[in-house]
């Protein structure tokens, strides 16, 4: 599926019958490499993975928007808002972004979901609380360390847990977005072949929920105010309406990037010009 404009409800029913849904070509080669490019200086082979699960020959780049602004334009992307939009509840947050640089001689990761919530004592299936995306920025192939997807697993009880006869692999070009159920089960695959595979995974949660990444601290207030309005919502200088959820000092969290913030009540109650 790569014509999102016209197969938006597409897209929708694969992420409700099997999980997930594929953009291709969802961004151009310039972006790729303005993307590549920023990252460059952070993926230098000195900050390998500490575990199986982040991998030892694998590098990630965490609060990214503090380090590579282009890769705003993929979490904002439009074709990506429209699905998230449709999936999540407004307001919703960004929990999670970082790239994920896979060298050869990678070993599969465990297999897991994204937005797992033990603390809150819900099992699956249950409601969805997170979206994700994973963006390739080299062509993700059978033998590179391509994601690995086991179809229909977001509806599944907790116990249950996959196994690698159950997975397929997603492959697709670079410059394409795999979107996913927060609840969904996958894993990063082996790198077998003689070449890195690159990718960046924007996450997405309901606004109740707290983050994976402490968005507000990896992206301070100095950094974070050089985004769209739609990007400061989603790191959480924001607050959850009908309410006030988010204050900070009493006060609407965008004051820390504007002083001169005015709410939409504030807005509402001025005399028409």
């Amino acid at each position: 599926m790569n014509n999102l404009n016209s197969n938006l409800a597409g897209h929708l029913q694969a992420i409700e019958n099997d999980g997930f849904t594929i953009i291709e070509d969802a961004i151009n080669d310039a972006l790729v490499n303005e993307i590549r490019s920023e990252l460059a200086p952070f993926c230098q082979g000195k900050h390998p993975g500490r575990n199986d699960f982040e991998g030892h020959h694998t590098e990630r780049v965490y609060a990214l928007l503090a380090k590579a602004p282009s890769v705003a334009k993929i979490i904002e992307h439009s074709g990506v808002m429209s699905l998230v939009d449709a999936l999540l509840p407004s307001n919703y947050l960004l929990s999670a972004a970082l790239s994920i640089l896979v060298h050869p001689g990678e070993t599969p990761q465990p297999f897991h979901y994204d937005d797992a919530v033990e603390q809150l004592g819900i099992n699956k299936p249950r409601p969805r609380f997170g979206v994700s995306t994973i963006w390739a920025f080299d062509d993700f192939t059978q033998n590179n360390g391509a994601t690995e997807v086991i179809p229909g697993s977001h509806r599944w009880p907790e116990e249950r847990l996959g196994n690698e006869g159950e997975a397929i692999k997603v492959i697709m070009p670079a410059g394409s977005v795999l979107v996913f159920d927060g609840a969904l089960i996958h894993r990063g695959g082996a790198n077998n072949s003689s070449a890195d595979r690159l990718a960046i995974t924007p996450q997405y949660c309901s606004p109740g929920l707290r983050q994976i990444e402490n968005m507000v601290l990896a992206v301070p207030p100095n950094i974070a105010g050089q985004y769209s309005a739609k990007i400061q919502n989603m790191l959480g200088y924001n607050i959850i309406e009908p309410g006030f959820k988010g204050y900070v000092d009493g006060m609407h969290p965008k004051k820390l990037i504007d002083a001169q913030y005015k709410g939409r009540k504030y807005q509402a109650d001025l005399p028409a010009s």
